[in-house]
């Protein structure tokens, strides 16, 4: 099963970074999970989001945010359109569908007719 995350938005933000006083670097970002695996590929409800600082390169953990910067992140949290969560049957489910309602028909023409 691969997991894996694409943007939904990505803002930058004029706050002071708590590790570098940068105003310059901080980045908000938020994304949502895909799960893919052979039969299926799955876009989930999950949304996460990471705020890093590219000029120091950390990235900032909730427990570090100033109040300036959980105000501008609650906001452009209700500003993000996640999609709407959703699977989609790959052509491998489709065969396995489709050869399980051969196998059921095969029996039961033999559970009907046994001397076939």
């Amino acid at each position: 099963m691969k997991e894996s995350f694409i943007n939904l938005k990505e803002v930058v933000l004029k706050n002071n970074c708590p590790e570098c006083y940068s105003k310059e670097g901080l980045r908000l970002t938020f994304q949502q999970k895909i799960v893919e695996t052979k039969f299926y590929k799955s876009i989930t409800s999950q949304v996460n989001h990471i705020l890093e600082c590219k000029v120091c390169n950390t990235t900032i953990y909730p427990i570090q945010w100033t109040n300036d910067i959980e105000r501008v992140f609650e906001y452009q949290q209700k500003t993000v359109q996640p999609k709407k969560a959703s699977k989609y049957l790959k052509q491998a489910s489709w065969v396995a569908i489709l050869l399980f309602i051969l196998l059921i028909i095969i029996i039961s023409v033999l559970a009907i007719y046994p001397n076939l």
